[in-house]
């Protein structure tokens, strides 16, 4: 466990092609049900200080605890993704924290020194930023609240992994608006 953030709670792995993302990770590896989102409702995008809207593919499972998500990007927005793509890479891009005091927390961690690259918000109260890697090369840090309808999500989801017995491997992602 980090003392500055908690637990890891989630792996974000940047693919190319998200179906076939999925279809390995749980016909090979046995992990599921995804929870597919072909165009994942993003608003207030903002990178590197600029505005833009951004069109990603998300898929989202458990492996115990633990939240894996596959992101493929479309178009050519402005994004952390895209740079990772770029930069001639694929797999694993992020780890995430999960915060149910996202303003605290984001303060807390621009004091010390931490800076926003990419940041928007999913749902009500389901805000992120990721954070420049500029002094830390490699993975990627985010920063992800949890305490509306994204975080009950994310629980359905874990919840429907203990139980998963392979059959229905890909399902959509719940309404955001009635959770």
């Amino acid at each position: 466990m980090s003392r500055l953030f908690g637990d890891i709670r989630q792996a974000g792995y940047v693919v190319t092609d998200i179906e076939e993302a999925m279809d390995h990770w749980s016909r090979v590896l046995g992990i599921g049900p995804w929870f597919y989102n072909p165009r994942v409702p993003i608003v207030n995008y903002r990178y590197r200080g600029e505005a833009y809207t951004p069109h990603h593919s998300v898929a989202l499972a458990n492996s115990g605890p633990l939240q894996l998500e596959l992101i493929q990007i479309h178009g050519d927005a402005p994004s952390m993704y895209r740079d990772f793509l770029k930069a001639g890479h694929s797999g694993l891009q992020h780890v995430a924290y999960w915060t149910e005091t996202y303003d605290a927390d984001l303060a807390r961690l621009e004091t010390k020194g931490f800076k926003a690259a990419m940041s928007g918000e999913v749902g009500a109260r389901g805000r992120f930023v990721y954070f420049d890697t500029e002094y830390h090369p490699g993975t990627v840090i985010e920063l992800s609240e949890v305490s509306g309808p994204k975080g009950k999500m994310f629980d359905l989801i874990r919840q429907s992994s203990w139980a998963w017995d392979g059959k229905d491997p890909v399902r959509s992602f719940p309404d955001l608006s009635i959770l």
